[in-house]
C-alpha cells in the first residue's frame, strides 16, 4: 500500500506539472504541443522550471560561465533572459541544432556557441544534488557500522536496504566478474552503481529536486562510460595488452598485416559506446514513454471533453504502469551497467597461460 501511494502522489505531481506545462505551450489553435512539452521535459536547460501558476513562470536561475572569442569571460544568471531576450550579445537559440543553447552571432549573422561553455546547467545541479544524497547515505551507513558492536542485532530498515543493496553487487557482480582483484574495484563500482541507480530515482521524482533526465542525457552516460574505459586501460595487465597487440592466433593474422590486433583495438573502443547507448536510450525512452502517456489526458480533452473524460482513466492506468516498470528499470540499468563494467574490468585482469 506505501508503494501504491507513492505511485500515486508521484502521478499526481506530474500531471500537475505537465498541465502547467501543457498551458505553457498551448497553441494558437487551442491544442497542445505535445513534442515541445515533451522535449523540454527531457533535454537540459539554463534554469530549473518549477511550475507555471497562471501567467508566471517559477523557476530556479542557474549560473551561465562561458568563455567568448568576442568578450572573454562571462558570468551571470540566466534570470537575465527572464527581461531582455539578449545579455551582451548572447542568447538562447530557439531553432536548429543549437536550440535551447547558449549562442551569439558571427560577423556574417550566423549562429555559433562561445568557445567554452561551463555553465551549471539543470542536469549539472542534478549531479550535485545527487552526488551530495549518495555521499551521506553512504557516510550515514558506516557511521552505523563504526558504531557497531559484536552481538548486535541485524541492521534494519534503510540501513538494512543498502547492506543488501551491496552485498547483492559485491556477491552476485563484483566478485564473479572481476576476479581475485576484485577488492580494487569494488569502491569505485558500489560508486557507479550507487551513482546511477539514485540518478534514475531522482528522475522518475517530477518535484524538485528531482525530474531531471541525467541517466537519459548522452553526455553523462558517456563520462560514466569513460570513467570505465580509463579504469580498464590504465589498470590492465600485461596480458591484457599482448592479447590486444600480440593475440594467440597465426602470425599471419598479426603480420605483415595486424588484422587481428586492429579487430581488438576496434572491440576496445566499441565497449565504452556500448555501456553510454545502452543507458541512454534506456531511461531516455521510459522518460518519453511516461510523458507520452499523460499527454493522451490534454490531447483527447482538447478535441473532445467525453472522449478526454473516458481516456484519463486509461492514461492514468498506462502512466501508474510505467512509473512501477520505471522503478524497475531504474535499478536493471544501474545492475547491468556495474555488471558489464566488472565484466570489461575482469577482462583486463587476464591471468597468465602456460
Amino acid at each position: 500500500m506505501t508503494g501504491l501511494r507513492y505511485i500515486l502522489v508521484t502521478l499526481m505531481f506530474f500531471v500537475a506539472g505537465f498541465q502547467a506545462g501543457a498551458a505553457a505551450h498551448t497553441q494558437q489553435n487551442g491544442g497542445v504541443d505535445v513534442k515541445k512539452i515533451i522535449f523540454e521535459h527531457v533535454k537540459d536547460s539554463y534554469e530549473w522550471h518549477i511550475t507555471t501558476v497562471g501567467e508566471k513562470h517559477i523557476a530556479i536561475s542557474l549560473p551561465i560561465i562561458i568563455y567568448s572569442k568576442r568578450v572573454g569571460w562571462e558570468v551571470f544568471s540566466s534570470s537575465v533572459f527572464h527581461e531582455n531576450e539578449t545579455h551582451k550579445g548572447f542568447f538562447i537559440s530557439t531553432i536548429g541544432d543549437n536550440e535551447g543553447k547558449l549562442v551569439e552571432l558571427d560577423e556574417y549573422g550566423n549562429e555559433q556557441r562561445p568557445l567554452l561553455d561551463i555553465s551549471v546547467t539543470k542536469n549539472v545541479l542534478s549531479v550535485f544534488i545527487t552526488s551530495f544524497v549518495l555521499l551521506f547515505l553512504v557516510l550515514y551507513t558506516a557511521r552505523w557500522y563504526a558504531k557497531r558492536k559484536p552481538g548486535d542485532p541485524a541492521p534494519r530498515g534503510f540501513i538494512g536496504i543498502m547492506e543488501m543493496l551491496i552485498t547483492m553487487v559485491v556477491d552476485d557482480v563484483i566478485k564473479p566478474n572481476v576476479g581475485k582483484k576484485y577488492r580494487k574495484y569494488t569502491p569505485y563500482l558500489l560508486t557507479l552503481f550507487f551513482f546511477i541507480f539514485l540518478s534514475n530515482i531522482m528522475g522518475i521524482i517530477p518535484v524538485f529536486p528531482g525530474g531531471a533526465n541525467v541517466t537519459g542525457n548522452i553526455a553523462v552516460t558517456l563520462a560514466l562510460a569513460l570513467s570505465t574505459f580509463l579504469t580498464i586501460n590504465l589498470f590492465g595487465n600485461k596480458e591484457y595488452y599482448k592479447e590486444i597487440f600480440w593475440p594467440n592466433v597465426p602470425t599471419w593474422l598479426k603480420f605483415p598485416i595486424p588484422m587481428m590486433p586492429f579487430i581488438e583495438l576496434f572491440g576496445v573502443i566499441v565497449k565504452p559506446f556500448a555501456l553510454t547507448i545502452r543507458l541512454f536510450a534506456n531511461i531516455l525512452a521510459g522518460h518519453t514513454v511516461i510523458l507520452a502517456f499523460v499527454s493522451i489526458i490534454f490531447i483527447t480533452m482538447s478535441v473532445n471533453t467525453y472522449i478526454g473524460s473516458g481516456m484519463i482513466v486509461v492514461s492514468v492506468f498506462f502512466t501508474v504502469f510505467m512509473n512501477v516498470m520505471e522503478l524497475l528499470v531504474a535499478f536493471i540499468q544501474a545492475f547491468v551497467f556495474t555488471m558489464m563494467s566488472s565484466v570489461f574490468i575482469g577482462l583486463s585482469q587476464p591471468e597468465h597461460r602456460h
